[in-house]
């Protein structure tokens, strides 16, 4: 009996084109997001633009033409904090898709080992216990390493999520405080 089929190497193949096919599609979406906003602030930045040129034009006093920058501050800050908000949450739901793909491939790849270890136990001529056992061990002690590793990258961005959150509020109010 062969452990290495040629149908179970076409299997995987087209499952990692399937896999690949996935993060290259999320990696697309992402960069789409990112352009839609870009050009959302863009054309946002435009019509402020021509807000205040009209607003300086129509000052009828030097008073009034030198306060029109300074109205601005509040909500140029309001804008800068919207736009990394947005591009935060891209971000973000970007890479939760990545680690979707991710985490059903290697738990795919984890069953196909453990698959082939019970199969290499069971096959294992009498004698062996010690070498499956070590194999076995081996295999436990990669998927726990991996767990962990995944609960240390969640609370990552769990963190990076909660500072950037914060520092938005910080900013938010300092640019409140500046613009009054």
């Amino acid at each position: 009996m062969s452990f290495f089929a040629p149908d179970q190497f076409a299997i995987a193949h087209k499952a990692n084109l399937a896999n690949l096919f996935a993060l290259t599609n999320t990696a697309f979406e992402g960069f789409q997001k990112l352009a839609e906003l870009n050009l959302q602030a863009a054309k946002l930045t435009l019509a402020e633009s021509q807000d205040r040129i009209q607003g300086v034009l129509a000052g009828k006093d030097l008073r009034e033409v030198v306060a029109v920058p300074g109205s601005l501050a509040q909500p140029a800050a309001d804008k800068a904090i919207w736009y990394a908000r947005h591009l935060n949450d891209i971000a973000s739901s970007t890479q939760a898709e990545f680690a979707k793909v991710v985490e059903a491939q290697y738990q795919q790849y984890s069953s196909n080992v453990q698959a082939f270890v019970d199969n290499v136990v069971k096959n294992a001529p009498a004698g062996s216990e010690a070498a499956t056992a070590v194999l076995q061990a081996a295999v436990a002690a990669t998927n726990g390493t991996y767990d962990a590793v995944q609960k240390v990258a969640k609370q990552a961005a769990e963190v990076a999520k909660t500072n950037f959150d914060a520092a938005n509020a910080v900013a938010s109010g300092a640019a409140k405080r500046a613009a009054a």
